[in-house]
């Protein structure tokens, strides 16, 4: 089983939004029994505290299934050992991932990473919407954030 992690600051926004739309696509593809998605925040300020209520809206916007009452995480130094990709959504979360990740094998990278290589999106980073409201740009960014990741780790594993 493959194991991706997202991760972002409190774990409200963007990696959960990030993990429920990466995991419809991965069960639109047939391959749940092959990759499991979850994610995490690097504070825990946000720990317990529900996915945001413009997540929960942008989601069921576009039917895509999730928990709205999942409790927020931190991440943890057991996450950077049992999983096989780390994912954050900006280059502050990466530093964080980078320097906590110890003798981890888990591949650390920028979310947008691949759709930013691609040229499916200009950004390198996914803004936080908790900040400026913009939760529909955020699924857009993600749903091509998602799409280039899977495309990637298909190709990668032979999936």
């Amino acid at each position: 089983m493959i194991k991706v992690l997202m991760v972002c600051t409190g774990n409200i926004c963007r990696s959960p939004m990030a993990e429920y739309v990466l995991k419809a696509m991965i069960e639109e593809a047939g391959l749940s029994d092959k990759i499991s998605v979850d994610s995490a925040g690097i504070s825990s300020e946000e720990v317990g505290n529900t996915v945001h209520n413009g997540t929960v809206s942008v989601l069921r916007k576009h039917n895509i299934s999730h928990d709205p009452l999942r409790p927020a995480r931190q991440i943890t130094l057991a996450d950077s050992q049992q999983f096989d990709y780390l994912l954050a959504m900006d280059r502050g979360h990466m530093s964080y991932l980078q320097r906590r990740a110890g003798d981890s094998k888990s591949k650390i990278a920028l979310f947008l990473s691949d759709a930013f290589a691609s040229g499916t999106v200009t950004y390198e980073e996914v803004p936080d919407p908790w900040y400026d409201g913009q939760y529909d740009r955020t699924y857009d960014l993600v749903t091509k954030g998602c799409a280039a990741f899977l495309k990637r780790l298909r190709a990668e594993q032979g999936l």
